[in-house]
């Protein structure tokens, strides 16, 4: 099992870990501040031991780490672990916009289905199964999102199941969300965002959120 430092400190941008598996170009470490893709939120980039990380894979408890090469690496072997911190940065605050948003959606269309979602560190999206366009909806939803950023409120993230590592994020009186990415600790920390609405197929509709 991989400790996942980055939950405790997601702002934690370098760490020296043991190498806890090796196979081939594939290292496991013993505790880790690299992100890998789930939930739609994509995996960070950086590198373990000087050597790009190709692709961060989750397996149960455990992420895999592929690296452009492991040579001269060791089984117990210490080695420095740097991510790509405004890439990081960008995803923090482009996943809890995107989950406010779609928060906000869900208020103002009981039975809302979502269909997909992805962020990534120049916009995140939002699918949803609706046959109306959303476009009407987009300027509302938009100010309501950004009140709550400009609140500048706290943001608490914790456990809801320490063994299964289940987590979420919190803001009184806004929401209690499941979720174990990364997160910024204050809703000011998103800034200023712009909503856009793409047409992705009939009965399906796309919400873009950029930050402005």
């Amino acid at each position: 099992m991989t400790k996942k430092q980055f939950w405790v400190d997601p702002y934690q941008t370098e760490l020296t870990m043991t190498i806890s598996k090796l196979d081939g170009n594939q290292v496991e470490l013993a505790e880790t501040i690299f992100y890998a893709e789930s939930g739609g939120q994509e995996s960070d980039g950086g590198t373990i031991g000087g050597y790009q990380v190709v692709s961060a894979e989750k397996r149960d408890q455990s992420i895999l780490y592929t690296l452009e090469s492991t040579a001269g690496f060791q089984i117990g072997q210490t080695v420095d672990v740097k991510i790509d911190w405004p890439r990081r940065y960008n995803l923090m605050r482009l996943h809890f916009a995107a989950e406010v948003v779609l928060e906000l959606f869900y208020k103002a269309i009981p039975n809302l289905e979502k269909m997909g979602a992805h962020i990534s560190e120049s916009k995140s999206r939002i699918d949803f199964e609706l046959p109306e366009s959303i476009s009407p909806m987009l300027p509302e939803i938009q100010a309501q999102a950004q009140s709550l950023f400009d609140a500048d409120l706290p943001i608490e993230k914790d456990f809801s199941d320490v063994q299964k590592g289940r987590r979420y994020w919190k803001v009184e009186h806004f929401a209690q969300v499941p979720c174990g990415g990364t997160h910024i600790n204050r809703t000011s920390e998103v800034g200023h965002i712009k909503l856009k609405r793409k047409n992705i197929g009939k009965g399906k509709e796309r919400v873009e959120i950029y930050l402005v």
